[in-house]
C-alpha cells in the first residue's frame, strides 16, 4: 500500500476527511505521517486522534531552508511517502522537494482556481475577495503542485452558487463542504494511477 504524508498550517479540518476517508476504507492508501508547520496547531491533535505519526516542520528552527528541505527529505524517506498531500500549507514546497515527488504533490485550494489564487490567497482571504468580487459562484479546486503558488493542473473542481445574503463566512462554509467531498477522491485517483497529464490538462482514467 501507498504511503501518504499530509503538510498542515492550521486546525485541518481536510487532513481530518482523508482520515475518516481511510478509515471507511475508501483511500487506497495509508496516512503515514503529518508534516506541521508549527506546534500548536490543530492538525495535530487531529494526527493524535487518528494514531498517526507528526513531525514539525518550522522554519523558524532552522538556521537556513537547505537544512530545512534537506531533514524534510529525510524524513519523508524514513517513512516512506509516496504522496504528498497539502491541506492548508502555507509555504511555498521548495523545488527539490518538487522534484523528488513530480506529480506526486497535490494541493487543495478553497475557490476555484485560476481566480482567487496566489500568494497570500489562503482561507479568509480568499473568501472575502470572492465576496468582494460579487461573482456568483465560488467553489474548490484540488490541483497538483508546481514551484508556484495555486498554479498547478487541475484534477478536480466543484462549484457553488452564491446569493446577494451570501457573506464571506457563509461562502467560507459552502466552499468548504466542497473541499471535503473532493480532496479524498482526487488524492484517491492520484495513487490509484487515474490521473492522467496530456496536451497540458488533466485527464482522469476510467
Amino acid at each position: 500500500m501507498k504511503n501518504v504524508a499530509v503538510f498542515a498550517s492550521g486546525r485541518g479540518s481536510n487532513f481530518e476527511q482523508l482520515c475518516i476517508a481511510q478509515n471507511n476504507g475508501k483511500l487506497p492508501a495509508k496516512i503515514g505521517l503529518l508534516i506541521a508547520s508549527k506546534n500548536g496547531i490543530g492538525a495535530i491533535e487531529t494526527a493524535k486522534k487518528y494514531r498517526i505519526a507528526h513531525a514539525v516542520f518550522d522554519t523558524k528552527e532552522f538556521d537556513d531552508l537547505e537544512k530545512y528541505n534537506h531533514e524534510l527529505l529525510a524524513r519523508l524517506d524514513n517513512n516512506n511517502i509516496n504522496f504528498i498531500a497539502l491541506a492548508g500549507w502555507l509555504r511555498l514546497i521548495h523545488s527539490s522537494v518538487i522534484e523528488k515527488f513530480q506529480n506526486r504533490i497535490i494541493n487543495i485550494h478553497p475557490a476555484l482556481l485560476p481566480f482567487f489564487g496566489g500568494k497570500g490567497m489562503y482561507g479568509a482571504h480568499v473568501h472575502r475577495a470572492v465576496f468582494k468580487s460579487g461573482m456568483l459562484v465560488s467553489g474548490a479546486t484540488v490541483h497538483l503542485v508546481d514551484p508556484e503558488f495555486d498554479h498547478g493542473h487541475i484534477i478536480l473542481q466543484e462549484s457553488v452558487q452564491l446569493s446577494c445574503e451570501d457573506t464571506p463566512e457563509s461562502i467560507a462554509e459552502k466552499v468548504l463542504k466542497i473541499e471535503h467531498r473532493i480532496f479524498p477522491k482526487a488524492l484517491s485517483l492520484l495513487v490509484e494511477g487515474n490521473v492522467i497529464l496530456k496536451n497540458n490538462r488533466v485527464f482522469i482514467k476510467g
